[in-house]
């Protein structure tokens, strides 16, 4: 049975577009049925294959945006300049396409309900999309562990999940700071980047000994990693995952 699932993994599918909602103006989520899905934990991530009338072929990978609940999937794509599979997923897909798909993958940069201890989550632009995916799996679970969340994006409209996040501020053992980089909201004095002293402020402290998700751009993961230990964080308990040119999931 194993052997079956890890093949069923492994293999491509069809799945189904049954709904899209518009993220901003670059990203947008897509809601998935696949038949069979064999479930996932949130981190995990999957890839998607565009096939050309050509036999041309190309193939992303894409981090999962929703909790299993036992229905769709989700994914949030947002576009990439030139991008030739973001670009079709962000302006072209329309529901009642089919999509190919394998997953899903991932085992290292995952969240459990069972988990004990503090969560604290970094991410940096769409990298917010797998955290998401762990917010929204500590919802569904009432689980109690303390989780915090720092979120860096450009501009107050490149914020993904803005409804959703101010959600999950409602909830208990939830603590959201966004971090604007390049152009803040009225009331917001600070613009700038993730640094030690917004650690020290925001973080949670090494002594709380909490298990670290950083997600976005590969030089933002390392940044802020290196912060993380320079500051005494366990590296054992930092968990990244990085996306670009070099990186892994979008």
């Amino acid at each position: 049975m194993e052997r079956t699932a890890i093949r069923r993994r492994l293999s491509w599918q069809v799945a189904t577009v049954t709904d899209v909602r518009r993220e901003t103006a670059t990203a947008r989520t897509l809601v998935l049925d696949v038949p069979d899905w064999p479930g996932h934990l949130a981190g995990q991530h999957l890839d998607v294959r565009l096939t050309a009338p050509d036999g041309y072929r190309a193939s992303r990978s894409y981090s999962l945006a929703s909790a299993w609940t036992g229905d769709t999937i989700e994914l949030t794509v947002e576009q990439v300049p030139d991008g030739e599979v973001s670009l079709y997923l962000v302006d072209v897909l329309k529901v009642g396409d089919p999509l190919e798909i394998r997953g899903p993958v991932g085992g290292w940069f995952v969240w459990k309900p069972e988990q004990e201890g503090p969560v604290q989550l970094i991410g940096g632009g769409s990298g917010i999309v797998p955290l998401m995916a762990m917010l929204r799996a500590h919802k569904q679970a009432d689980s109690t562990a303390p989780v915090r969340l720092l979120y860096s994006v450009r501009r107050p409209t490149s914020v993904l999940y803005v409804d959703d996040l101010k959600s999950v501020a409602a909830a208990n053992h939830v603590d959201i700071r966004l971090v604007y980089t390049r152009e803040a909201p009225a009331g917001e004095p600070r613009v700038g980047r993730i640094d030690a002293d917004l650690l020290e402020q925001f973080a949670f402290p090494p002594a709380d000994a909490p298990t670290t998700y950083v997600c976005g751009p590969t030089p933002f993961v390392e940044a802020v990693a290196d912060l993380l230990v320079a500051a005494g964080h366990d590296p054992a308990r930092v968990r990244t995952e990085r996306f670009g040119p070099t990186g892994g999931p979008q």
